[in-house]
């Protein structure tokens, strides 16, 4: 069994923060887990507004708490998050998203993150990435 506790992730290098102040994540669940996927609470802070395109991923999102939206590029489409709201990326989709007030999100991503993931210049994480030390 495997057993963490948010506020303590929250204080170690299990919290990554993004390069251009957008987001921040700690990640509860890995890829050393073993558990096929990864688990992770994310902020998006308020304001933030930006693209994100998963090639080598698959993402669900569900939010907790605060309001924006995700517009798929594909289509132009705007749908509103709130909480309670789930969005699931399960065709790699190229979308953008907009942090109204601060969103939290639970993330769930297939394959499993490895640990200190950042968005590279594609808006995609890389397959192969460092582990957290431990």
């Amino acid at each position: 069994m495997i057993v963490r506790n948010l506020a303590d992730a929250n204080q170690s290098n299990r919290r990554v923060v993004s390069p251009d102040g957008n987001w921040e994540s700690t990640r509860l669940l890995l890829k050393e887990d073993g558990m096929g996927f990864s688990f992770h609470i994310t902020t998006i802070y308020a304001g933030a507004d930006f693209y994100m395109h998963y090639q080598n991923h698959l993402e669900a999102v569900y939010c907790i708490s605060g309001k924006g939206e995700v517009e798929t590029q594909e289509d132009g489409k705007k749908h509103p998050i709130a909480p309670g709201t789930v969005y699931i990326l399960d065709k790699h989709d190229q979308h953008t998203l907009r942090a109204f007030e601060e969103l939290k999100m639970a993330c769930v991503f297939n394959p499993p993150l490895n640990g200190k993931e950042v968005h590279n210049s594609d808006g995609a994480y890389e397959l192969v990435a460092d582990t957290i030390e431990k």
